[in-house]
C-alpha cells in the first residue's frame, strides 16, 4: 500500500528546509535537506537554494510513496491569494512568486499550498503537538523572529491578505525599540534572539548569542536574567493582549530562543496574570512546544494533509 507523503517547505531568514512528512506527522528524515537563505542573499540565490531543497527532498522520496501535494511555509508578510512573499529579513525577496517557484519543480497535478510560517505552526501543534484536544489556540516561534498563527473553532484563520496571527509586530506597552516594520515596541524588536542579545550586549554583556546568553542565565549573570525576564514580559503582554482579542485557550511557543530557559515561560506567564479582572484573558495556557525542530515542516505538511481545516 502507497503512503500519502506531502513535501513540506519551511522559508525563513536564516535557512529553507524541504523534507517529506506522511500523513501521520512523522518526517522522514533521508528526504530532509537544508540550504542557507539570509539578508545577505540576492534574489537568485534564495531562488536556487530553495529550488535545490525541493528537488532534493523530491528525488529522495522513498520507493512506494504517492506525493498528495507540497506544503509550504514562509516567513511573512505573504500574499495568499498569489502565493507571493515578502519576509521581512529577506530583502531581495518583495511580492516574490514563492509558490510559483516551488510548483516549477513538482508534477502538474500536484496541489502547491502556501500559508504564513506562524499559521503552520500552529497547525502542527494542533494536529500532533502540545496543543491537541484545543479548537482556540495560537502558535508561536520564538527564534531570529517571533511569528504566530490562530486556529479558532477548530479553523485556521489567515485574513484576507493571510497575514492574521502576525504577533511578531504587535506593539507592548512600556517599551520603545523601533522595529524594521516601522513600528515602536513590536514585541519581535524586543524580544527575538538577536534583539534580546543586542539589548544584554547594551547593557555591558559581553557575550554575542543566545546559546552564550542562556550559559550565562544559568550562571546567575544578572543581565542575561534581566533580558530573559524582559523578553518574557514582552511576550506575555503581547499573548495577554491577543487572548484579550480572540479568547485563546493554549498558546504553544517553539523556536530556538524559547528555549533560553525554563525561566522565559514563568516570566510570560507572570505578564499574563497580570490582567486579573479578566477571567477569560488569565485562563489561556502558554505552554512549550510538544514538537522538535521538526514543528515547521509539519506544519507546512499539514496544509496538505489537514487541508480540510485550512480557511
Amino acid at each position: 500500500m502507497s503512503r500519502a507523503i506531502a513535501i513540506a517547505v519551511d522559508m525563513g531568514g536564516t535557512k529553507v528546509e524541504a523534507a517529506a512528512v506522511d500523513d501521520t506527522g512523522a518526517v522522514l528524515p533521508e528526504t530532509r535537506f537544508r540550504k542557507p537563505t539570509g539578508a545577505g542573499r540576492s534574489s537568485d540565490e534564495l531562488a536556487a537554494n530553495v529550488t535545490s531543497a525541493v528537488e532534493q527532498a523530491i528525488a529522495a522520496l522513498p520507493a512506494g510513496t504517492a506525493l498528495s501535494g507540497v506544503g509550504i511555509g514562509s516567513a511573512g508578510p505573504v500574499s495568499e491569494a498569489d502565493g507571493c512573499v515578502s519576509p521581512l529579513n529577506l530583502p531581495a525577496w518583495r511580492d516574490f512568486p514563492l509558490r510559483d517557484l516551488v510548483a516549477a519543480s513538482v508534477p502538474d497535478d500536484v496541489p502547491v499550498r502556501l500559508r504564513m510560517d506562524g499559521i503552520c505552526i500552529a497547525l502542527a501543534e494542533h494536529w500532533v503537538g502540545a496543543a491537541r484536544g484545543y479548537d482556540n489556540i495560537m502558535g508561536m516561534i520564538v527564534s531570529t523572529g517571533i511569528g504566530g498563527g490562530l486556529i479558532l473553532h477548530g479553523n485556521t484563520v489567515s485574513g484576507p491578505t493571510g497575514n492574521a496571527g502576525h504577533i511578531g509586530h504587535v506593539e507592548v506597552a512600556g517599551f520603545d525599540d523601533p522595529c524594521e516594520c516601522g513600528g515602536i515596541g513590536c514585541v519581535e524588536a524586543i524580544a527575538s534572539g538577536p534583539k534580546t542579545v543586542a539589548w544584554a550586549r547594551s547593557q555591558g554583556w559581553t557575550g554575542s548569542t543566545g546559546e552564550e546568553l542562556s550559559a550565562s542565565y544559568a550562571s546567575g549573570d544578572s543581565i542575561a536574567a534581566a533580558a530573559v525576564e524582559r523578553a518574557g514580559r514582552a511576550i506575555g503582554q503581547a499573548i495577554a493582549s491577543a487572548t484579550s482579542l480572540v479568547d485563546l485557550e493554549l498558546v504553544a511557543i517553539g523556536g530556538g530562543f524559547s528555549l533560553v530557559s525554563p525561566d522565559l515561560f514563568d516570566h510570560i506567564r507572570a505578564a499574563v496574570a497580570t490582567r486579573k479582572q479578566f477571567g477569560f484573558v488569565t485562563k489561556v495556557k502558554v505552554v512549550p512546544s510538544g514538537l522538535s525542530s521538526d514543528g515547521p515542516l509539519i506544519g507546512a505538511a499539514a496544509l496538505v494533509h489537514r487541508a480540510h481545516v485550512l480557511a
